[in-house]
Formats: C-alpha cells, sequence, structure tokens
C-alpha cells in the first residue's frame, strides 16, 4: 500500500467500526508510521500495531487484535482487496522490553471515523529502525533505507543505539551495531556507545 491506499484503507476501517459503535485507538509503527507520515514513498505490505492507547494515555500491548476490531480488518481487506493481516500486531516485544523514553508524549493522532491512529514521533522510529537495520545486518534492507529517510542526527543514532541494546544486549548485536552505525557515519560507535 502507498500513502493514498494506507489512508483509504484506515478510512473504511473507522467508517466500519463507527457504523457498528465501535471505537479503538491504536499506535501504529514502522513502514505504516513513515508512508502514512510521507516520508517514504515506497509501499508497505502491512501497518503493524504496537499497543492499543487507553484514554489515560497509557499503551498496553495487543498480543491479538480484538475480535471486533479482526472482524473489521478482515472485511476492509476483502472489500479492498488487501492481504488479510495489513494491519496487525507487529513487535509487540517493544512494549515487554520497554519503548523510548517519552515515547507517549512524542505521538500524534489521525483519526479515521472509529479508528484514532496514533503515530509514533521521528525518535521514536529512529530507534526502532536502527534495531531493525542492526537485527537484519549485513543484509542491507528496507529498514536501513527507511533509517536514512528520516535523516536522524549523530545524536539521535547514538541514543537510539543505546536504547537498541537494552533489547538485545549480546556481544554479537552490539557489533553490527556499531558496523550500522560506522555505515552512517559515526566515528568510533562502538566506544561511544557506553
Amino acid at each position: 500500500m502507498d500513502r493514498t491506499g494506507l489512508e483509504r484503507a484506515l478510512a473504511a476501517l473507522g467508517d466500519v467500526l463507527a457504523y457498528r459503535g465501535e471505537a479503538y485507538e491504536i499506535v501504529l509503527v514502522g513502514g505504516g508510521d513513515l508512508v502514512l507520515r510521507g516520508i517514504i514513498s515506497r509501499s508497505t505490505k502491512d501497518a503493524d500495531i504496537v499497543g492499543q492507547r487507553l484514554s489515560n494515555g497509557r499503551i498496553v500491548p495487543i498480543h491479538r487484535l480484538p475480535d471486533a476490531l479482526a472482524r473489521a480488518v478482515s472485511e476492509v481487506a476483502a472489500a479492498h482487496d488487501l492481504a488479510p493481516d495489513w494491519l496487525n500486531v507487529g513487535p509487540e516485544s517493544l512494549l515487554d522490553l520497554g519503548l523510548p523514553a517519552g515515547f507517549e508524549d512524542r505521538l500524534t493522532a489521525r483519526r479515521f471515523g472509529g479508528l484514532t491512529v496514533w503515530l509514533a514521533g521521528t525518535y521514536d522510529l529512529v530507534c526502532f529502525k536502527l534495531y531493525a537495520a542492526t537485527d537484519h545486518w549485513p543484509s542491507r534492507d528496507r529498514h536501513l533505507d527507511d533509517l536514512r529517510a528520516l535523516r536522524p542526527t549523530e545524536a539521535d543514532l547514538l541514543s537510539s543505539a543505546r536504547w537498541s541494546v537494552t533489547h538485545d544486549p549480546s556481544p554479537a548485536f552490539r557489533g553490527q551495531l556499531a558496523a550500522v552505525l560506522a555505515l552512517l557515519g559515526v566515528e568510533d560507535a562502538d566506544a561511544r556507545l557506553d
């Protein structure tokens, strides 16, 4: 889905939910977030939800879509010729292991009828994309391209790297992380991670 396709799908989903008297607030990350913000122009096959936002602003994990939301997602998929999992529970471990400090304060909302989509902030996307690019290293895949599209500063990259090692403290990951940072122009990255 490109930006227009994703907006149409979310609008249709929001309309279905509103018609049924249902309302959900979801937190979107990854390629879907980047596409909706217009940061990247590539298509995405799906949109990843990291959790559900409650009325008190707290984010709670979703291990599977609630039944009413799952039915509506399935109906929109059929009507718009989308993959059945076009909206799915993505990297739930992000909540289990901890989101970047201040994550909730950087969220911005897009409303689509009965659906409110909370988009992660740019710094948070740098964290997630750096972690994903490192996890897939040495493959130079879409995560690295997405990370470059975010145009992170060196300070953001180093801060994101420190967050990333809280999710995988292994020496192998740290070595891969230093390689990715070096590729992005951060000198002496390994020494600067402490």
